[in-house]
């Protein structure tokens, strides 16, 4: 508990910020960590900010600010905030996790935490089928997926884009010593149809066509059997490109996984004790039944 003067007390701090922000339900986790874990000097909000009011919003906080949750658009940004960060933070050039130090501001990823753990509690192990992998997006979330799929040995990814991948992206992927293609969606349908491992980063409707060219393809009897497929989103679940995976016998891992996993990793951050993941799975998996 922070000691402001004689008789006052003070909360700890903390919040998510993004734009849009309304959907978050970083607030329903960290809140269900606080009270598991007895915090109740702690609080955390939600603030609507933008990549150019981000600098300012952070230069404004007192010393009860312990930790900031970032999302989109702020990821790339929050990295030019921090006066240090962590590896995984540096080599996928993206912080969703800003933490109060001695000097200023710490910067972590932990979307990389929530994407391996996510997966690894769906199954997936380091061996996966020819260590490949569908990776749907290229942007900040797609560098995240990278890291963490390099801890499971995988060694080639396709990328499916709209138009280019992300040039960064794929300069990753190489530093991780994967080989990379890149198709554009829907075209890329047949890849994701017979891939072992399939992580959609892109917002629920920018998929739906090409969930629609895999529901066209014809199974065979080369087809992976129990793929893995993870899809971010985690409103409006299931998605229709989680649809279409099920039909074809995926194992499908929800964005609500990730998210909880991911914000764990936060409470242990700013609090600096073990969170409670049972009571964020519990909290964050009635949270996103009702959206």
């Amino acid at each position: 508990m922070v000691q402001g003067s004689p008789g006052q007390v003070l909360m700890h701090r903390a919040a998510v910020l993004g734009k849009p922000i309304e959907h978050s339900l970083s607030p329903v986790l960290h809140h269900a960590a606080y009270n598991a874990l007895g915090l109740t000097d702690w609080e955390y909000t939600r603030h609507q900010v933008d990549a150019h009011g981000l600098e300012g919003f952070v230069a404004g906080l007192d010393h009860t600010w312990r930790g900031l949750s970032l999302t989109m658009p702020l990821k790339e940004q929050a990295l030019l905030m921090a006066s240090s960060a962590s590896s995984v933070a540096l080599r996928t050039g993206s912080v969703n996790t800003l933490v109060r130090s001695t000097d200023g501001w710490f910067g972590d990823n932990t979307d990389v935490h929530g994407i391996r753990q996510s997966l690894a509690d769906a199954g997936l192990g380091i061996d996966l089928p020819g260590g490949e992998a569908v990776v749907i997006g290229s942007g900040a979330t797609a560098r995240s997926v990278l890291a963490a799929l390099a801890t499971f040995g995988v060694r080639r990814v396709t990328f499916l884009v709209r138009s280019r991948a992300r040039e960064s992206t794929l300069a990753q992927a190489r530093d991780h010593g994967m080989t990379t293609a890149v198709r554009r969606m829907p075209d890329g349908a047949s890849s994701c149809a017979h891939a072992a491992l399939v992580v959609s980063t892109v917002p629920a409707a920018a998929a739906d066509g090409l969930a629609a060219a895999i529901q066209d393809e014809k199974s065979d009897s080369e087809r992976i059997t129990r793929p893995i497929w993870l899809d971010v989103v985690y409103a409006g679940w299931p998605t229709m490109l989680a649809r279409v995976g099920a039909a074809r016998g995926a194992v499908l891992v929800p964005g609500i996984e990730m998210l909880i996993h991911q914000a764990a990793q936060q409470v242990r951050l700013m609090t600096g004790l073990e969170p409670p993941l049972a009571a964020m799975q519990a909290a964050g998996r009635a949270a996103v039944s009702s959206l």
